[in-house]
């Protein structure tokens, strides 16, 4: 037996809503779904994703009952697959685990061995999950940038939504690289946490969020990482010097863009689409090998903290508010 995090849905009466459930329950391996390796989960992490399905929201769950986590760390407990070994230890994440797959938060997971990677060395498994999807999309996003063309020694990079765990894992690589990094933020009272992961200049969001941003503006930033998307992103275009980029990562200020195609014709500028959930293994390999080596070590606990799967139903109802900061590690067996 083994603990998990199941989701139920509780279906009402004619024309009333489902309700959704969350409990940390005893589970048997032949609940396990199909798949080629066994994993002891030893670490998950908390996104907003997460949250969304955990209370049954955004209709990203087709089938319960449903385990949670987008993302897991652990060792092989079996394997009919020739690429992995009992004892070898693996990361997994995307592939739309922990939406219509059973994902990490559980002690033991089920997967296919094509969504696995093998720990890099330089990494722990704790320090994996640190990272876990938001660290993983933040250093694609910076990959994507550099493949761009960003340079160390140049003009600062701007981070969108840089409190959340992509913006804060972003900065804190970024600074940790050589770069001017300033960070747009909502939250005033986390001024010092900012600091703490190497950022440079904060500005606080209604003074960037102008109301009619210009089509252009004076070139101020080399490129941008953005988890904030909508009337965020559309006041950061006009500020992006010539050739720059912006990886689009996330939509927490909105999905809409209202903007001009000025800064593209005239400075041009690229927006980079990140998607973090199907992309191919070798360049999984190269995000994880980079994390393994461009993540500073000492910044890992001043922006993780480990709970386990009780605290889960909780945080969810945070992050939908915005009041979730820095990285939550899920320990299944705390």
């Amino acid at each position: 037996m083994f603990k998990g995090l199941v989701i139920e849905k509780h279906e009402q009466g004619e024309g009333e809503k489902p309700k959704f459930t969350a409990s940390v329950q005893n589970m048997d391996e032949n609940q396990l779904p199909d798949g080629d390796v066994t994993i002891d989960v030893s670490y998950s992490s908390f996104n907003y994703k997460d949250g969304l399905v955990t209370l049954g929201l955004g209709g990203l769950t087709k089938e319960f009952p449903h385990v949670p986590g987008i993302d897991l760390a652990g060792k092989v407990s079996a394997s009919e697959s020739s690429n992995f070994v009992v004892g070898d230890e693996v990361i997994l994440t995307g592939w739309r685990c922990g939406e219509i797959h059973w994902g990490g938060y559980a002690e033991k997971a089920r997967v296919k061995s094509d969504w696995l990677v093998k720990k890099p060395n330089g990494l722990s498994l704790l320090n994996a999950m640190a990272a876990g999807t938001a660290g993983f999309t933040a250093m694609q996003g910076i990959i994507a940038l550099e493949d761009h063309g960003l340079k160390t020694g140049g003009k600062p990079v701007l981070v969108l939504g840089a409190t959340g765990g992509v913006g804060s894992v972003a900065c804190a690589i970024l600074a940790n690289l050589g770069h001017e990094v300033t960070a747009v933020t909502g939250k005033p009272d986390q001024i010092d946490y900012l600091r703490s992961l190497g950022v440079r200049d904060i500005i606080a969001r209604d003074e960037h969020e102008v109301e009619k941003p210009r089509a252009l503006d004076r070139e101020t930033y080399a490129g941008v990482i953005d988890a904030a998307g909508g009337h965020s992103l559309a006041c950061a275009l006009p500020k992006i010097a010539y050739g720059g980029s912006v990886a689009s990562i996330g939509l927490a200020a909105g999905n809409k863009l209202n903007t001009t195609v000025v800064p593209f014709l005239l400075r041009g500028v690229n927006i980079l689409g990140i998607d973090s959930v199907m992309a191919p293994i070798s360049l999984r390999k190269r995000v994880w090998d980079r994390l393994a080596t461009d993540m500073p070590q000492n910044h890992w606990d001043s922006i993780t903290e480990v709970v386990g799967l009780d605290a889960i139903p909780d945080l969810a109802k945070q992050v939908l508010k915005g009041a979730v900061t820095g990285r939550k590690i899920v320990d299944p067996s705390a």
